[in-house]
């Protein structure tokens, strides 16, 4: 493991020198090192990169950790990871990601998360991405996460993206089943000429299902963000969507929130608000003796935690 490598661990996955539980972590398109539990076993794909992570009925109380590290230039990593979760489970996955480069070439990372959930089960699923390094070269991480959910089940998505990716396509499909919950939590910063792409597509098939779908983002300086999400009342389910966005400098951010209800006892509400950082917020700050640009500082903090 390269220093580079542990710099990154620690941003987006707490790394202070190990992991609790089962991991497995990814370095320039290989992994570097992988522990399998009783109960959570990690097993390397034979037809393509990535892993197939099969977590036994009933597990509870247990963690696991898959980082991917891009540490420089002229890398371009794409991992499909598949997560089979049995019946009655509860833990906690934490899929971290960054992309360092230096030289001026391009650093890029491409994760396929694909999860299948069974009867009665919760997830807590945590997933941060930055990019580090100097100069010019292009930072970009595209992440793909596809989640289906049996009946009486949960997963919690909270996914962030904390700075220095030029730029990112972020997709998440769900498909939810009976009497399930999904509920997703976005941060996401984008500064200088970055521009980033969420989509979220949401399928609520079966009877009691819901979805609390929450994205807050800021855009600074001349970045862009586009937000995009589809959700389909399928059956008699709730759905929420939120969409909030505070834009500075030449940032700019277009949202468009679809809801489709295709049953009668589909409820489906979604709320959106763009706009600058209001200016009675700033005054009140500055009483306390910070400058516009630390006012503006600490309400953007609190805004994305």
């Amino acid at each position: 493991m390269n220093s580079t490598t542990e710099e990154i661990l620690s941003i987006v996955s707490d790394w202070k020198g190990s992991f609790c539980g089962a991991y497995s972590i990814r370095e320039d398109g290989k992994s570097i090192g992988r522990v399998s539990t009783e109960h959570v076993h990690i097993n390397a794909k034979k037809d393509k990169p990535g892993l197939d992570i099969i977590i036994d009925d009933g597990t509870k109380g247990e963690s696991l950790a898959i980082p991917a590290c891009v540490t420089h230039g002229d890398i371009n990593d794409l991992v499909y990871n598949d997560f089979y979760i049995g019946d009655d489970c509860d833990v906690t996955i934490i899929a971290g990601c960054g992309v360092h480069t230096d030289n001026g070439e391009p650093a890029r990372h491409n994760g396929i998360h694909r999860f299948f959930i069974k009867d009665r089960s919760h997830v807590k699923y945590l997933e941060k991405h930055v990019g580090t390094g100097k100069g010019n070269g292009q930072k970009s991480i595209d992440p793909v996460t596809e989640i289906n959910l049996g009946e009486y089940s949960s997963m919690e998505m909270d996914t962030s993206q904390i700075g220095g990716v030029t730029s990112s396509r972020r997709v998440t499909r769900g498909v939810v089943g009976k009497a399930s919950s999904l509920i997703i939590h976005e941060r996401l910063l984008t500064e200088d000429n970055q521009s980033a792409t969420t989509e979220f597509s949401v399928d609520m098939n079966g009877e009691g299902s819901s979805i609390d779908l929450i994205s807050r983002s800021v855009a600074k300086d001349n970045s862009h963000q586009s937000y995009h999400s589809v959700i389909k009342g399928n059956a008699a389910c709730t759905g929420h969507s939120e969409c909030d966005a505070i834009i500075t400098g030449n940032g700019t951010v277009s949202a468009s929130p679809q809801l489709d209800a295709n049953c009668l006892d589909a409820a489906l509400i979604h709320e959106a608000a763009i706009g600058k950082i209001a200016g009675e917020q700033l005054l009140k700050l500055r009483t306390f003796g910070l400058t516009e640009e630390e006012a503006e500082e600490k309400i953007i903090q609190g805004f994305l935690r």
